[in-house]
Order: structure tokens, then sequence, then C-alpha cells
């Protein structure tokens, strides 16, 4: 595949690009008597270019946007809504994904792209109180359901896009 659009190079991530559709998600959300809701899904997910970048005029990134919208099986209804960037940093390999979902969330959390037996994989990590690659909640969200750690595993193999997070 070209990874070059429009003049930019987007490594990795331009296997990424279009639209993914998926019908066998099955999501186990904690609550707080230890009893996983247990929910089976369909999601899509919309990759688009967003640019390059450069930041101190020494660091060079390039990014595509995301919209993922997660929907009950059974009835349809959206039950997760986000949007973010996936970002590239060509001279380390370094990923970086930010996330934002409309429960008062927001996560940047990184990692390193590596390929294995022609599979990409993008794994990405963030903790609550990292100066670096973190969790921001409401308060709301901090007493009532909060987020301590992050970790996606998003991999491309033969034209499927699998996800765990």
């Amino acid at each position: 595949m070209n990874s070059v659009i429009d003049g930019v190079d987007y490594g990795p991530l331009a296997q990424l690009l279009g639209k993914w559709v998926g019908n066998k998600g099955k999501d186990n959300a904690p609550d707080a008597d230890a009893n996983p809701d247990k929910t089976d899904f369909t999601d899509e997910i919309v990759f688009t270019v967003s640019g390059p970048a450069e930041n101190a005029e020494e660091q060079e990134l390039v990014s595509i946007k995301y919209h993922h919208v997660v929907r009950k099986r059974d009835n349809g209804l959206i039950f997760h809504d986000q949007i973010g960037h996936w970002i590239y940093e060509p001279a380390t390999q370094n990923i970086i994904h930010s996330l934002s979902i409309p429960r008062a969330v927001c996560i940047l959390a990184g990692g390193k792209y590596k390929e294995s037996n022609g599979e990409s994989i993008f794994n990405v990590e963030a903790k609550q109180g990292s100066e670096t690659f973190g969790i921001m909640q409401s308060p709301f969200m901090m007493g009532k359901a909060k987020t301590t750690a992050f970790h996606m595993n998003l991999s491309v193999k033969n034209n499927e896009l699998k996800y765990n997070e």
C-alpha cells in the first residue's frame, strides 16, 4: 500500500484510512459490584487524513483523525462515541493516540508501532497521574467511574482491523 497521500507520508497510519465496520464486538464494562456488564455490539470507525505537524522545529509527526461509534447489537442504540487522532513519529516509530468521549474523559496514550508476520501492530497505554501519557476526567467520573489505566492494541492484517482495550 502506498503510504504517501497528497505529498505526505503517513507511514503505517495509511493502512488505517477509510471506513471499518464490525459486527462481532463484546463489551465487558466493569461496574461497582465487580460483575461486568456484557454488551454485544457493532461498531464503525472512520479514519481520515489530518496532516503533518512539526513541534519546536525538530519533531516531525503525521496524524490521522477518526470517529468511532459503537451500537448495541440488540437495539442499535449508540452506547459509545469517540473521536481522536492517531499520531506517528517516523524518526522513533512512536505512536500516540489521543481520544475524547462525551462522558467527560480524555486520554493521551503512547507506545510503539511494530510489524510481525505481516501484521501491523499499534500498542499504546496511559495511566492516571502520568505527566506524559495520562487520563483526564471530570469530578463526577473520578468519583463514580474512575478510569485509572488505558491500554489498546490495534492490529491490521490481510485487510482486517482488530482491536482490544
